[in-house]
């Protein structure tokens, strides 16, 4: 699963949070096989939680005033944050969106053994080449630059998306591949007061700490039954968004008492628009 519409997002004004939400994020375990240095993320200063089970919306399709009783909202890094609600900043960092293709260097998309890039067909989107430590250095340079940004604008925390191109790789990319880049993304976020989000990813969840994540991002985990991996690997501290009615009614009914839950629909649309649903019960 990947998101279902790629945009391209900033730290809500929460002012005093309750102390439970508020961690100093401990230096973690290295990653393991594929790690780039073979140290974990270094640690933090504070970085603040979302809150369990609260109203949720995902606005990564553009921004709109969020509807009553929401609490935490996923915005692109091109908005700006919602104020006085939990905001989370949408970068897509495993994989470079066809506008933004041109700007990426050659040699750090991801290619086969006849030199083509591959490509997520699903979306027309570049693989990101994470196979050396030195090129995963490369890559989060620039990836970096764009969590400045959030952390610049007032977000909360970041969402990298694509966590699981590996697995759309054709086995190019491992795991290890993922989460040694994804343990950069994580030591720089904190060092930018910043919680970062796992996205989707069940098989990888239960490796978190290692990676250095904070809380999850999932789509579907209800459709997919997956809701309680998430659940168990970050203590309930997890965001859902569905995109059907039958994986809304799944998520409620499994785990609404314990994560926030929102549907959604496919092109995460503004409200106005023929396409666009929310609902959160």
């Amino acid at each position: 699963m990947g998101v279902l519409r790629r945009a391209s997002g900033s730290r809500g004004a929460l002012g005093a949070l309750p102390a439970a939400l508020v961690i100093a994020v401990s230096a973690l375990a290295g990653c393991g096989s594929g790690s780039a240095g073979g140290d974990g993320p270094a640690a933090p200063a504070a970085v603040r939680l979302p809150p369990r089970h609260s109203g949720f919306d995902y606005q990564i399709g553009g921004a709109y005033p969020p509807p009553k009783g929401v609490r935490v909202v996923s915005r692109d890094r091109s908005d700006s944050p919602a104020p006085g609600l939990y905001n989370i900043c949408y970068v897509n960092a495993f994989q470079a969106q066809p506008a933004e293709r041109a700007g990426w260097p050659a040699g750090l998309l991801l290619r086969d053994a006849h030199g083509r890039v591959v490509i997520d067909e699903d979306w027309n989107e570049p693989l990101l080449d994470l196979r050396t430590p030195a090129k995963r250095e490369r890559v989060a340079k620039r990836v970096n630059r764009w969590i400045d940004e959030c952390a610049r604008k007032g977000y909360d925390a970041v969402e990298p998306d694509n966590y699981d191109s590996y697995t759309r790789s054709h086995r190019l990319l491992t795991a290890g591949d993922a989460t040694a880049y994804m343990t950069l993304l994580s030591r720089h976020a904190h060092a930018r007061r910043l919680a970062i989000a796992q996205k989707n990813t069940a098989g990888l969840a239960a490796i978190r700490e290692r990676v250095g994540l904070d809380f999850a991002v999932t789509e579907e985990c209800g459709q997919y039954d997956e809701c309680g991996v998430y659940a168990k690997a970050f203590d309930d501290r997890v965001v859902d968004v569905e995109y059907t009615d039958s994986g809304l009614r799944s998520a409620l009914a499994g785990w609404g008492g314990r994560i926030g839950v929102v549907r959604r629909d496919r092109d995460v649309s503004t409200p106005g628009t023929a396409g666009y649903v929310r609902r959160a019960r």
